[in-house]
């Protein structure tokens, strides 16, 4: 009995150690505009963490902010999560500003890397001038959020204010110092080591103690349709694909039965406005790229000599840097890039322009009008009519005067199948 006591104890202590050993910790990555895809990504690893059992989540920070209701989302996920989330500011170099810093006060725990900062949190009106009175709705409605957290996470509510009404920064060591955050970790495993053992306090009241000791990092992976949006999320490359979607359509339109053009273009077209979809849009700028949209195609059909090409490039121009409504320069398109789409569009156009003008104004080399001006033989003599050969064809002539046989003649006209010819002054020498 002794020895079944004994293997029973390490049987337990051996499943013990396993299962200690098997504490898992996820990690996310917020990098970059907070915006509806971030709240996604959130979500899901959330959810995946809960059913993996994760010991804890690791939300790394590193963006300049975002949209104010993606970010109030985000903060609604993480907060009702039911696995404790630290939130942590690296690599060193990055930043939580603006609702990057709601998103780093959120976490069960904050942390930050070495050489990181935080905060300039003032709420701003996209595309809009504000007035006193909006200025302090939104400022009092941040603020006020931003105390409810805060104070249920027991940190500074005073200088967290501070960087929503006088947009003040932080560093990592100066954020620590005045309690906005709970530590500063150089790494993931250093973070891990001073969490061990740590007692924290859910925004529930409950009271949870970190085991953290040998637990494993990994790393959530996003699914490919969470990939793609995230790429598209960047408004430069929304432009390129519905420039290039847009061109497209217009190659298929222009020679129908190519096919592909027009599929890859739909395809690239509804990838653009997709992108452009989650990201905040100023309709004057959206106006003038659909009137530089007009312009390119009026090119091609009215002949202005290049002016309707140059000013649709100069309207794309404006309109693609007013196009996305955004105080955040990463959230803008940036000059470069617009300037980039517009140019080769303007420069194809012109080519198609000048192809255009050039077919119009070359000789009709097919059809009856081909055969005005051709060269040809009098077979017999003409006087008026006969036969003659024009490029190698027998044809029969009419002449304004008698023309005999074996001089040159040139067609002057023709009516059903009878050539109108007049003499070159040129005979066929003869054999």
């Amino acid at each position: 009995m002794r020895f079944f006591s004994i293997a029973a104890v390490l049987a337990g202590a051996l499943f013990s150690q396993t299962s200690w050993a098997a504490a898992r910790v996820l990690t996310v990555d917020v990098d970059g505009i907070v915006h509806p895809i971030t709240t996604e990504i959130l979500s899901s690893a959330i959810d995946e963490a809960s059913r993996s059992g994760d010991a804890l989540i690791i939300v790394r920070l590193n963006t300049p902010g975002g949209l104010i209701d993606a970010m109030r989302e985000s903060m609604q996920k993480m907060i009702a999560s039911p696995i404790p989330i630290v939130t942590y500011v690296t690599p060193q170099g990055a930043r939580a500003a603006s609702a990057g810093f709601f998103l780093l006060e959120t976490g069960d725990v904050a942390a930050m890397a070495p050489g990181t900062n935080t905060g300039a949190a003032h709420p701003v009106i996209m595309g809009a001038q504000m007035d006193p009175v909006m200025k302090e709705k939104l400022e009092n409605d941040a603020a006020a959020s931003l105390r409810s957290i805060t104070g249920q996470r027991f940190r500074n509510v005073t200088l967290a204010e501070s960087a929503v009404r006088q947009s003040k920064s932080f560093t990592a060591q100066e954020a620590l110092d005045g309690k906005l955050i709970d530590l500063i970790a150089v790494n993931e495993n250093d973070l891990l080591r001073q969490l061990n053992g740590r007692e924290i306090r859910r925004f529930d009241g409950r009271k949870i103690v970190l085991a953290l000791n040998g637990a494993t990092l990994e790393n959530y992976q996003l699914s490919p349709r969470q990939k793609v949006l995230s790429a598209l999320s960047d408004p430069n490359l929304a432009l390129i694909l519905l420039a290039l979607g847009v061109l497209g359509i217009y190659v298929e339109f222009s020679s129908p039965g190519l096919i592909f053009p027009g599929v890859a273009g739909a395809i690239l077209a509804v990838l653009g406005l997709a992108a452009l979809s989650i990201l905040p849009l100023n309709w004057l700028g959206v106006c003038l790229v659909l009137l530089a949209v007009g312009l390119f195609v009026l090119e091609v059909k009215v002949v202005s000599h290049g002016i309707l090409s140059a000013g649709a490039a100069v309207t794309l121009v404006l309109g693609a840097t007013m196009l996305v409504d955004s105080p955040i320069p990463e959230m803008r398109i940036h000059l470069l890039t617009a300037i980039a789409v517009a140019a080769p569009l303007a420069i194809l156009t012109a080519l198609l322009v000048t192809l255009a003008v050039r077919a119009r104004r070359n000789k009709v080399v097919t059809g009856a009008a081909g055969m005005i001006g051709l060269l040809g033989t009098a077979l017999e003599d003409l006087s008026p009519e006969g036969q003659v050969m024009v490029r190698g064809e027998y044809w029969n002539a009419v002449a304004p005067e008698t023309i005999p046989r074996g001089a040159r003649i040139r067609v002057s006209g023709i009516r059903d199948l009878l050539l109108r010819v007049e003499p070159t002054g040129l005979e066929e020498r003869k054999k």
